[in-house]
């Protein structure tokens, strides 16, 4: 059992440990920028195993990005985790931070941070939780985005109006207009996010097939493409399936775009489509309209973050429940696990329409807050504005219930 002791007012050397996937690391901006305010003096490094490194690259709120260096999953056995977590504690610890945020909730990070020597140890109450300082309670349901402030205000932090950022080099913004040379201004641009790593989460291609030949026919749009070297298959799968009119208004760019420079293509789009993956949180990011495809995730956690949006989250087989938080309230949308199958084309075109009606949102600036008190006990319950119709608009955000 490690020995307690109390934080620093002021930390020196902070280490920020989070997890590789795309969506977490955009959802991760609000509370770096938030630990950059209330510690502009400190030295601000961030954690992470290979991944998503690159959307960082750009970030104005730390100052290095270090790389977990892990053996590939299939090798990993207990002896040998805990060797490369023992390894790498080892460098850290002369790195001699004095505080760690851990974003990432498993038991390696926990230890890693025991290991390494960090006297402040901030993380979510999980496996491994023992070895932190200080535990905050994942409320159920709560979006990723404040469950990460969370970490924050559980220290008593101060916290602004959580939105989102990205940093688009002018490289990547060149990048992107080349790419939408002899493409008419008028015609609406869509991305369409059409594969996932879980195959849980993906939507029949004919499908998106249909509805990309609907973008292009009924809507004049012109349709995007992007992805890893893995997507590519599943792109000419999908380029197969649609018609043969639509052909040249859909542009496929996973082999010219890396994921560094999609944040540029993004900036470019009208709308962005696609299932529960990282993609829609870059372009949230970015101010774009999303219209995410969920079924077996949970869109109170993972839906846009402070853009305009639609979820079409698949109905369940108990449609009458009625989900409520801890609170009590209402939730936006059903949490449970749903098919994928049955989401119908005719709901994702719905949504469609009611995007591409809307004006397009300014991903840089903040939502104004107003903060009321409803005079329970010292707790305050923060209230943001959406940019978006009273209709679709996030549901009222809130602190940490015992913080302190």
């Amino acid at each position: 059992m490690p020995a307690f002791v109390p934080a620093s007012s002021e930390p020196q050397h902070i280490l920020v440990v989070r997890n590789r996937f795309i969506g977490d690391t955009m959802l991760a901006v609000p509370f770096v920028r938030n630990l950059r305010r209330n510690f502009p003096h400190a030295v601000i490094d961030v954690l992470s195993e290979s991944g998503s490194d690159s959307l960082l690259a750009e970030c104005p709120y730390i100052d290095e990005r270090l790389h977990w260096r892990r053996p590939p999953r299939r090798c990993r056995v207990v002896r040998g985790s805990l060797g490369n977590v023992m390894e790498n504690a080892r460098w850290i610890r002369a790195r001699r931070y004095d505080r760690v945020y851990l974003l990432k909730r498993s038991l390696s990070s926990a230890l890693l941070a025991w290991l390494a020597g960090i006297p402040w140890r901030v993380g979510f109450r999980a496996i491994g939780s023992s070895l932190l300082s200080r535990q905050v309670p994942v409320v159920p349901h709560r979006h990723q985005a404040e469950l990460f402030l969370d970490l924050l205000r559980c220290e008593g932090l101060t916290i602004d109006d959580g939105h989102n950022e990205t940093w688009n080099t002018a490289d990547s913004i060149a990048k992107a207009d080349a790419l939408m040379t002899g493409i008419a201004a008028e015609r609406p641009k869509v991305f369409v996010a059409a594969q996932s790593t879980d195959e849980h989460r993906l939507w029949p291609l004919d499908r998106f097939a249909r509805i990309i030949d609907w973008l292009v026919a009924d809507r004049g749009c012109e349709v995007f493409l992007c992805g890893g070297p893995a997507d590519r298959l599943v792109h000419d799968a999908l380029l197969r399936l649609i018609a043969a009119r639509s052909a040249p208004h859909v542009h496929d760019h996973s082999a010219t775009v890396s994921l560094c420079d999609v944040g540029g293509l993004l900036s470019r789009m009208d709308l962005c489509l696609g299932v529960d993956s990282g993609l829609n949180h870059i372009a949230a990011a970015n101010g774009v309209p999303v219209v995410v495809l969920a079924g077996p995730t949970d869109p109170n956690r993972w839906h846009p973050w402070r853009t305009a949006s639609e979820v079409v989250k698949a109905e369940t087989a108990r449609r009458g429940r009625v989900a409520r938080q801890r609170t009590g309230q209402t939730l936006p949308w059903n949490p449970e696990t749903a098919s994928m199958k049955a989401l119908s084309i005719e709901r994702v075109m719905e949504a469609v329409d009611r995007l591409l009606t809307q004006p397009r949102c300014t991903a840089s600036a903040p939502a104004p807050l107003r903060v009321v008190d409803l005079c329970r006990g010292a707790s305050r319950y923060e209230v943001w504005e959406s940019p978006r119709p009273a209709a679709a608009a996030d549901p009222a955000t809130y602190p940490l219930a015992h913080a302190h």
